[in-house]
Order: structure tokens, then sequence, then C-alpha cells
């Protein structure tokens, strides 16, 4: 309802529709905060909550304790301890246009007794707020925002976080806030991952960060390449700083992560320059942001302005418009994965959207496509998940056509017409046959990629080309192939018929991991995969161990060990491994080799940055750890070595400014050769 409306209601009739509304409110605001789940798009609560606002601006005495409007965040966690907060750790009020947020400017001028009002702009991360607390310069505590008064001890969580450092420079016991978030290409990632596995998948960057810092088992926090922003420091007297910038710099100086993407403005020309210019780069960041934060960059004037019961009257949040294109669904494609998952994808006219033409758009699994009701001939409005993702945001029902009707799930697979099937505890549809050509076509693409076997040349045409001349059935039939078969393919001459050959022979010695990983046996990634192989030796025995045997190993668990024993037990598979053997593929873990004690790089700590040209960061990664040296993600005193190969940013400067030796990729590569002497 907009504010105009409301002068049309009584208060009578206002007071009626506030339990309505302050229901949905708490039902949205769990969705989000707590279960990192949400129901409807973030202007959706935000056009919700300003309406609430209006009404209790306008009727104070309708206001009650349990209001949202009186509430910081959510609830926490019954699972995680809670950590009481010295200060709460408020919310933020949101503006929604350029004139609010100076009218907002405007009653602060009114309130303070300076002409020179001067705010520091900073980017609204789309993540969650963080508190750490250090203590002579060690971190002993992390947590979340929780309710504002009480969060979540995340601290072992945070501890697996590269970007967070354990230790300081200088010995401060102090606390920083700010935001753990997840960057767009980790979220893409991890969505593909969910969908693979038939998993639901997060609706936002934030929701996915929130997600992954809550959980109970580190590990999974570990996987999922979470980083932080921090950008506040309750005791700024203690910090020995003045001004918001100052903070943020002498945070920075630190090593503490900070987004210095901000500008001292004191004018409304300067303040729209900056929101014209991160509106129009927003698409381009490497992390999601939802809005503009305006804080008083005035330390001692910020305390003097205070806070209500539920934010600080000294900064604001002015939010981005929503960016949506309304289009009209044309069809719905069902796609086959490597493991089987049938995922569904919307068909619609072409959009331009944040930047790009966007024609197709993922629609998950059957629940989410039943859950908004998605039919053939629906208009639909489109947004971006995360600025990244291409997602139907609702309906328009009102335009829908008079005889649409609701669409039908398939039952069998699109390409074999295998019948679907629903696993326990997937939301996900899957076709259960493993010969499925679909899935096989997949498969071997992944069982010639880089971390797998790794085989050189057998790129996607060149495999198309392979199946479709029917050279090849499955992931055994790569190691039949002759000179005189693959001369038969388009744009592939004697030489590179050669050396894809050459290629093929060498992916024989592999170790066993990487075939393991390889056949793309669902939950089963490289590390894994390389964890099952270094307990078990080889692969024959892997496959005769019972389930409880392969739970028991470190890091591994029930869901893994179930899902490899009914691999195995698949007669098909059985053949398939029988003929892998007889072709002479390695089936054992070849350990790597360990350096001797009196190695050069022996408990040397190094960190790679930067693009290496002459090999792989994970080659490097691996031969540095063969030489017995621990290969770590973040610069530190602790650090002895960066090698900085091309591009190499914040982690170049931050080894200079700490004294520590650089290599370039050139000096590496002599003390490699220098080593295999």
């Amino acid at each position: 309802m907009a504010n105009e409306q409301l002068t049309e209601l009584s208060k009578d009739q206002l007071a009626a529709k506030l339990p309505e509304l302050r229901a949905q409110l708490r039902q949205w605001g769990k969705e989000y905060y707590e279960q990192d789940a949400p129901s409807v798009a973030d202007y959706v609560y935000d056009q919700a909550y300003a309406e609430l606002v209006a009404i209790e601006t306008k009727y104070p005495d309708l206001v009650t304790p349990d209001s949202p409007t009186q509430l910081v965040g959510g609830q926490t966690q019954g699972q995680l301890a809670k950590v009481p907060h010295e200060q709460p750790m408020l919310s933020m009020g949101d503006v929604f246009s350029l004139d609010e947020l100076l009218a907002f400017n405007n009653r602060l001028a009114n309130q303070v007794a300076t002409e020179d009002l001067a705010y520091n702009l900073e980017l609204k991360i789309d993540g969650l707020s963080l508190s750490l607390v250090y203590e002579e310069g060690r971190l002993v505590q992390a947590s979340t925002r929780g309710n504002g008064l009480v969060g979540e001890d995340v601290t072992a969580n945070v501890k697996t976080i590269k970007s967070v450092p354990q230790t300081l420079p200088e010995p401060w016991s102090l606390e920083f806030r700010g935001e753990c978030y997840m960057p767009k290409a980790a979220f893409a990632k991890l969505n593909a991952q969910r969908e693979a596995n038939g998993e639901p998948v997060f609706a936002n960057p934030r929701n996915a960060a929130a997600g992954s810092l809550r959980q109970l088992d580190s590990a999974v926090t570990a996987a999922r390449e979470l980083t932080v922003f921090m950008y506040y420091v309750p005791d700024y007297e203690t910090f020995g700083v003045t001004t918001q910038v100052e903070a943020l710099e002498k945070m920075a100086a630190l090593g503490l992560p900070v987004n210095l993407d901000n500008q001292v403005v004191r004018t409304p020309a300067e303040i729209k320059a900056y929101i014209d210019r991160y509106t129009a780069q927003r698409d381009q960041l490497p992390y999601g942001i939802d809005g503009i934060v305006e804080k008083v960059n005035d330390l001692t004037l910020q305390t003097q302005l205070g806070a209500t019961v539920k934010v600080p009257r000294w900064e604001i949040a002015y939010k981005f418009p929503p960016e949506e294109a309304p289009t009209v669904v044309r069809a719905i494609e069902w796609t086959v994965g490597r493991t089987g998952t049938v995922t569904p994808t919307a068909v619609m006219d072409s959009v331009q959207l944040a930047g790009t033409t966007v024609s197709r758009a993922s629609l998950h699994n059957p629940d989410y496509l039943q859950a908004k009701d998605i039919r053939l001939g629906d208009t639909v409005l489109l947004h971006k998940a995360g600025d990244i993702i291409p997602e139907i945001e609702r309906v328009v029902v009102d335009q829908r056509p008079a005889d649409s009707q609701p669409y039908q799930i398939p039952t069998h697979c699109p390409v074999c017409e295998h019948e679907l099937v629903n696993l326990a505890d997937e939301v996900a549809l899957r076709c259960l046959n493993p010969m499925c050509p679909a899935q096989i076509k997949e498969g071997l693409a992944h069982f010639v990629s880089r971390n797998a076997m790794n085989i050189d040349g057998l790129g996607p045409k060149i495999l198309e080309q392979l199946w479709d001349k029917q050279l090849v059935h499955d992931v055994a039939g790569l190691y039949q192939l002759t000179l005189a078969e693959l001369l038969t393919l388009d744009k592939v001459g004697e030489k590179s018929a050669t050396k894809l050959l050459t290629a093929i022979d060498q992916s024989r010695q592999n170790s066993a991991e990487r075939l393991l990983f390889g056949l793309g046996i669902r939950h089963v990634g490289g590390k894994a995969a390389q964890l099952l192989m270094a307990e078990f030796g080889d692969l024959p025995t892997l496959m005769a161990a019972d389930e409880e045997q392969i739970a028991a190993v470190d890091s591994i668990g029930p869901t893994i060990a179930a899902s490899l024993k009914t691999y195995f037990a698949n007669p098909q598979v059985q053949t398939l491994i029988t003929e892998l053997q007889t072709a002479g593929v390695n089936f054992t873990y070849l350990a790597p080799t360990t350096a001797s004690d009196n190695s050069e790089w022996t408990g040397k700590t190094v960190v790679l940055t930067g693009t290496l040209t002459t090999m792989s960061r994970s080659d490097a990664k691996q031969w540095l750890e063969a030489q017995g040296a621990k290969v770590t993600g973040s610069v530190s005193k602790k650090t002895d070595l960066l090698i900085a190969g091309e591009k190499a940013g914040s982690k170049l400067a931050k080894a200079q400014q700490l004294s520590v030796l650089v290599w370039n990729e050139t000096q590496f590569q002599a003390a490699m050769e220098e080593a295999t002497k």
C-alpha cells in the first residue's frame, strides 16, 4: 500500500490491518534470517515493512513491543552456542530513493551543531553481519548478529575462512564488525553442485553465506569459499581513530579485509554521483551489493546521535530498486546431468537484464516449478539472483491466458525414456538408468577433465564426434581408440590424433583417486576420492569394503558410503570396472613422494598468488607439498615465501608490507629444477 493511500483509511481500519501485516513480515523474516530460505524477493519485504513503518509513524500508539519494527534480525539457532553482544548489533534503516536519502540528511543536519557534515559512503555487501573479537591480537571469538543482543558462536567456522586473519600484527584486544559474504562465482558453483545433488538451491548469496556460516560441521563451511569485509569498530577511542574512514584504513593496515571502495561526501551532487557509479558497476563486481550505506564520518558525532531500539540514527541504507523484466515462458526443457538429475529450464522471449540478454532460467526442480505455478504462456517477472543467475521472481497471474493449464511434470527421462524417480530426501527428479546416453556423454566430459583423468585434447567437440560416430559407448571405450578411428574425426590430423592417443595412454598411470573421482559417483568429489584411496590403497579393496568401514574414514560419513555401495553394486558398473582394468588403467593409490627431512622446503609456509603460466596453481601446490612445504591461502608473519604469478594483487602487497620473501614464477621454476637434480 502506497503511503498516500494510508490517508484514505481510518485509524480503526489501519489497526485492523496491522496483525496480518505483522504476521506476514514475521514469517518472511523467519524464512530470511533463520531458515536462510526466503520465499519473496527483498523488495517485496521492504515494501511491506515500509507500509508498517508508515502506519506506526502516523499512529505511534499502535506500536507493539513484538512489532517487526522493534526487533533486530532473527532468532538464534538452537544448536549453536549463544554469544551476548557487549554492544547491540543493530539493523539499519532503509530508504529507496535519492530524495528520501537527502531528506534523512536534512533531518540529521538539523540535529547537529556543525555546518560541515561529512558522510562516508560504502557499498552495502549482500551478506550477514559478523563480529570478530581479538585478544592480544589473537582471534578468540566470532559470532553472528542473531537477534541483536545475542548472537551465535561461529568461531570454528570463521577460522576456516582464508581471508580472516587468525592473528593481527599488533596485540589489539578489540571487537571488529563486518559482513560475511559469498562471492558471485562461489554462489553459482555451490548452487550448481546442490542442483546436481538433488538439494534445494539457495535463493541468493546472502542466504548461501548464512547457511554456510551457521553449519555445525566446519568442514562444510571451509568448502563454501566464504570471505568477509570488516567495516566497524565499536570501541573506536581505544583503536585511536576519530572518523569512519580512518577506522577502515587502520583495519586494512592490520590485515583485516576491508572494502575500500568508499568515499567521503558532503553535497547532494557527490552522493548522487557515487550512487550512479555503483548502480552502473554493480553487475561487474565479484560480490553482490544491494545498495549503498551512508554513515556520518565523525565517530564522536555518531555517538552523540545514538540509536533507536533497532537502528543507529547516524547511518542509513539506500536500497537499489529491483531490476526486473517481464517476459513470456514459451517452453520448459528438461536436461539430464551426469548423475541422472533431470533439471527443468524455462525458455522465454529474450529480454535485457542487468546488462545481458536473457532467454533461459533454471527452474531447479519440480517442487520449485510447482511452488511458483509456472505454466507455458505465462508472463513472468525475471530478475538475477545475486546479480548473476537469471531467475523467475513470480508469475503475473492477471496476464495468464484464459486456457492456461497447470504444467505436467514428466514421468520418464527425456533422453532414454527410463522412468524418473524421487530419491529419499531429494527434491530432484532422477533417471537411474546408468546407460542413459545423456548421462554417459556428461560423464565422458567429467572423466577426461583436468581434476579427473586429465586427458588433454579431449574437448567437448571431439567427445561429441566420438559419441555420434559410436566410437565410444562409455569411458572404458576411450582406451580402445585407434589412430585410424581418430583420423575419421573432423579437423583431426595425424599429429593431433597421435597426441590424443599419447594423452590417453599416459592417463592409465594416474593415481587411483583421479579414476575414482572421474567415475562421477554422486557425492564423491576430488578430496573425498583422495581420502578414500589413501585409506584403502586400491579400488578393489574399496569396492570390497562394507558401508560402515567406508563411513568410518575421516570426513567421509554415511552419505558418501551409501552412494559408493549403491554405485559399485550395479552390474553394469562392475562390467565397466573390469573393462578399465583390462585396458591397463591403474587402480592403485600412488601416495605423493615424501620429502626427506633435509629438504630445503620441509616445514616452509608458502603462499601462491596470481596466475602461473607454465603450470596450474594446483600442480604447483601438489609439488610444494610433496617437497614437505605447507601451502596456505593467506599471507602472515609466519609466511616464509610468496610465489607471485601474473596479476598478483593484495597478497603480494601484504607480503611486501610484512617483508616476506617474494619469488616470481621464473625463480620458482629454477628452484624446482634444482630440487630434482
